[in-house]
Order: structure tokens, then sequence, then C-alpha cells
């Protein structure tokens, strides 16, 4: 955190000085993952591995998600290929009306919750009433695509964040 000095004029000719802390760090600095869905990680895992030549950094299974998930590194960012685990996951669902194509775009948040906060205070509606677990470890949570220019927008961040994740 950073102190910074606001001036705001009182009266004409004379201003004021209010100190107030702010964070100088952005609360999203850097897009974490650009989630793909896939029909089967078997018949895609190859293309990006061996034809393309992406660094593979494993797979993973959210069950409360109902994918599994294999993720490939390419410079600070990664790809997640998402392949359902059930047929009334998200990632089906995402299938049957569009077929294999870019699910959604992640942006690392430094805090998930004060995230959930900005979007809600600007009137964007978060798909869930609370963060869910995601790969990896991380939590995430989904803002309506309606509402972010039709991109179906993700934050996530680490699970070991202090706040009120299990709070009623």
């Amino acid at each position: 955190m950073a102190t910074v000095r606001a001036h705001e004029a009182t009266s004409p000719g004379r201003g004021d000085t209010e100190e107030r802390t702010v964070s100088t760090a952005p609360l999203f600095p850097f897009i974490d993952h650009i989630g793909i869905a896939v029909r089967s990680l078997d018949a895609a895992v190859p293309l990006y591995r061996d034809v393309l030549g992406l660094a593979f950094d494993g797979f993973d299974e959210v069950e409360e998600q109902g994918v599994k998930v294999a993720f490939f590194r390419i410079g600070d960012t990664k790809l997640e290929l998402l392949e359902p685990t059930r047929d009334d996951s998200p990632i089906a669902v995402f299938l049957t009306k569009r077929g294999e194509g870019i699910h959604h775009i992640a942006l690392a948040a430094t805090s998930i919750h004060e995230a959930r906060q900005v979007a809600s205070d600007a009137g964007l509606r978060l798909l869930s009433d609370r963060p869910l677990d995601g790969a990896h470890g991380k939590l995430i949570s989904f803002l309506h695509p309606k509402d972010t220019a039709g991109v179906l927008l993700e934050f996530c961040a680490h699970a070991d964040e202090p706040s009120g994740h299990d709070e009623a």
C-alpha cells in the first residue's frame, strides 16, 4: 500500500489536502489463462503438445465444475483445455450449444473477494454467490457474458488468500 495525497478545493482559491491509503498494485496483474472447451483431451492434447510444441503443464480434475483440464504454458499465460466429465457440467452445456472453442478468459486477481466486490459494485452479474473451487487449487468466479461484451470472464486467485470464503 502507498499513501497518496488527494487535493480537493473546499472553497474558491483554497485547496485542502486529504491523505488516504490506496493500493498501487493492480487488482488484475495479468491474464492467467484462456479456457478452451474440447470434447476429448486425448484428441486435443497432441495438437497443442506435439504439433504446436507448447510446454505441457499437466492435468487436473475439478469435480465441482465437472471437468478434466490440461494446461499448456505459453509465456506467462496458460491455455487450459477443458473436457466435461458429466453431461450437466457447464463445459458439456457449452459444447452442446456452441461446439469446441474458446470458452473463457481468466484474469489473475490479487484478491478474489475484492474482484467480486468491484464487479458487484459496478452492477456486473456474478454467476455464483461465492468463489468456487478451480484447477490448481485456485478460487474462481465468472461474470455473466452479457455484462462483458459477450466474453465469459473468470477471476482466479490462489485459494490460500485470507478472507471469508467459508463464512455464511
